[in-house]
């Protein structure tokens, strides 16, 4: 064999080589990118929005105590886990721009609605129709009366109001009733 194509075929297999590790090194950072999304994601399904076996009468009385002492009202939550647009909502409290007002301005309480058979005779109370849709929040003072609430399922479509909506939406109660 000539030495010119010697060294092309040196060459080439180091080439091929060097190919090799980079392919095996991408799929290897492919993988590992794809397993801690998947891993994100678990988690985060691990963790529902609403908890399923709380005494939510009693999670409300334990939020107007401490709004009585921090004089800020309580924001009364109601939905469920198998609602998509609930958890938008509650991705915008944790994550959006409306969670530094959320958190600044209310005490909040989640309560689930179940398939409209739990905890629905607390909406009620408070005038919030389920019936128009879910996610639905009720606004209380620190005394318990009534501030404000949904009436009309304003917040029933919050994967259409997105991020922003959402804020306004909560900016607008917080303005009026926070």
């Amino acid at each position: 064999m000539p030495r010119s194509s010697a060294r092309i075929e040196v060459c080439f297999r180091w080439s091929n080589e060097a190919l090799r590790r980079f392919m095996t090194n991408a799929s290897l950072r492919i993988f590992l990118f794809a397993a801690v999304l998947l891993f994100s994601m678990l988690a985060a399904a691990a963790s529902p929005p609403y908890d399923e076996t709380a005494d939510a009468k009693a999670q409300i009385l334990a939020a107007l105590t401490e709004a009585s002492r921090t004089r800020v009202p309580v924001l009364v939550v109601f939905g469920a886990n198998w609602c998509a647009d609930c958890k938008v909502l509650d991705l915008a409290f944790k994550e959006g721009a409306s969670a530094p007002l959320i958190a600044k301005s209310f005490k909040v309480v989640k309560v689930n609605v179940g398939r409209f058979d739990r905890n629905t005779e607390i909406a009620q109370s408070y005038g919030v129709p389920l019936k128009e849709g879910i996610p639905a929040v009720a606004v209380l003072s620190p005394q318990g009366k009534v501030l404000y609430a949904t009436r009309a399922g304003e917040l029933a479509d919050a994967r259409s109001m997105g991020d922003q909506g959402i804020y306004e939406f909560f900016r607008k109660v917080a303005a009026q009733h926070g």
